[in-house]
């Protein structure tokens, strides 16, 4: 890939890395984004927990990803996204995933997940492909909806 090797992908990265540490919606951060939600349509994704917690996700750059196999098991996860900020939803996710991608070296890895990173690998492919959460979620509620009725709706 030209753009690892002429430095494109580091200058993507930077701006990546630049827009996700910004975002803090009703105390809630950022910890993935991928190359589309900041206007490069480059198969990118990058996870960067911000949160100062020692159990810290792992910081992931993902190049050209494929989920290569997904767990039969799912469950039902509540999600926001940096492109609809004032929304949030329940997503029907795998709860393991394997993928395989690009380093910003350009070498290639595959990696498992399961749990949260599970989660974020398979929101941010979603990206990729020009799905956002909202069109994946069963239910969906503005920021400003009152917790009772955010309530009422899970149950």
């Amino acid at each position: 890939m030209e753009e690892i090797t002429n430095g494109s992908v580091k200058k993507i990265l930077k701006g990546m890395r630049e827009a996700i540490k910004v975002y803090d919606v009703n105390g809630y951060i950022a910890v993935a984004i991928a190359a589309p939600q900041i206007g490069i349509s480059k198969r990118i994704f990058l996870v960067e927990d911000q949160s100062e917690e020692p159990s810290r996700l792992p910081t992931l750059v993902a190049i050209n990803p494929q989920i290569t196999k997904t767990s039969k098991r799912t469950h039902d996860l509540s999600e926001g996204c940096l492109s609809v900020p004032e929304n949030y939803g329940v997503v029907r996710r795998h709860t393991n995933v394997t993928f395989r991608a690009q380093d910003e070296n350009g070498e290639w890895y595959e990696r498992g997940a399961g749990g949260l990173l599970a989660q974020i690998i398979q929101h941010e492919c979603d990206h990729l492909d020009g799905t956002l959460f909202i069109d994946r979620a069963e239910i969906t509620w503005h920021k400003d909806t009152p917790p009772e009725e955010v309530k009422e709706l899970l149950e």
